[in-house]
């Protein structure tokens, strides 16, 4: 239900790791979670949510895609 890319983000992904490595140490294998773009089911009118059974994927171009089945 979402489709995005890393060019909409409002900070491009340089400029949060340079932000974040003058903080923190990032260590191989460090997750930055940015948060999520629009059209997230709650908000949606009516709200939409994920149920048992469905799939969940994720891609990152040339890495591949992770797919997750919803369970109960």
């Amino acid at each position: 239900m979402q489709a995005s890319n890393t060019s909409d983000m409002i900070f491009p992904v340089r400029r949060i790791v340079s932000h974040l490595s003058h903080s923190f140490t990032l260590l191989p294998g460090t997750l930055i979670l940015t948060g999520t773009p629009g059209g997230v089911g709650f908000m949606r009118n009516p709200p939409v949510f994920l149920c048992p059974g469905q799939v969940v994927e994720v891609e990152i171009e040339g890495i591949g895609t992770l797919a997750n089945r919803v369970a109960v």
